[in-house]
């Protein structure tokens, strides 16, 4: 009555793959899935999911159906993840990995409002080595630089001939 693509029967030794192959691709993938919370990377949470994927294909006797489980398990893992976030027993994890405090200006926290714009095609010496970051001195006044890539020894000519935000790049004169 249906017409479904029958999946590829995988054959070893004359005979059909046994269940112990299969069982230990999906143990292997429960278990990789669980050590990716403790090693984040994500590499061993996609080795995981391949294998449950994999074990998953290798059971099923259709496509269709394979598509349908893996479905099944792909949704099922984001529901354990969403459900993982709102539970009290694993909360405490996240909020190992998550930071709770705020650095506000009551506390002493305040970001700088000079522009260095002004500092740009300023001439200055260098009061350290810059290979490539280091200090140096503008109209009496100290800042930290960069140079483009090159070496400056301390008390060359510079020149300012970038401003990226904070960030001042300068070149040998």
């Amino acid at each position: 009555m249906y017409n479904y693509i029958k999946a590829p029967i995988i054959i070893y030794g004359g005979e059909k793959m046994g269940t112990g192959l299969i069982t230990g691709l999906f143990a292997l993938g429960i278990i990789l899935i669980i050590l990716e919370i403790f090693v984040p990377g994500g590499i061993l949470g996609l080795f995981g999911i391949t294998a449950l994927i994999t074990g998953i294909m290798l059971t099923v006797d259709t496509v269709a159906q394979g598509v349908f489980f893996i479905s099944l398990l792909l949704i099922t893992l984001a529901g354990l993840f969403l459900l993982s976030l709102r539970m009290p027993q694993t909360r405490y994890m996240w909020d190992r990995v998550t930071l709770k405090t705020c650095q506000t200006q009551k506390e002493g926290y305040v970001t700088p409002k000079q522009s260095f714009a002004i500092l740009l095609d300023k001439q200055g010496i260098a009061l350290s080595q810059l290979r490539p970051a280091g200090t140096a001195e503008f109209s009496g006044e100290r800042f930290d630089v960069v140079t483009e890539g090159a070496f400056v020894t301390c008390g060359s000519r510079i020149k300012v001939i970038a401003v990226e935000g904070r960030r001042v790049i300068v070149r040998q004169v």
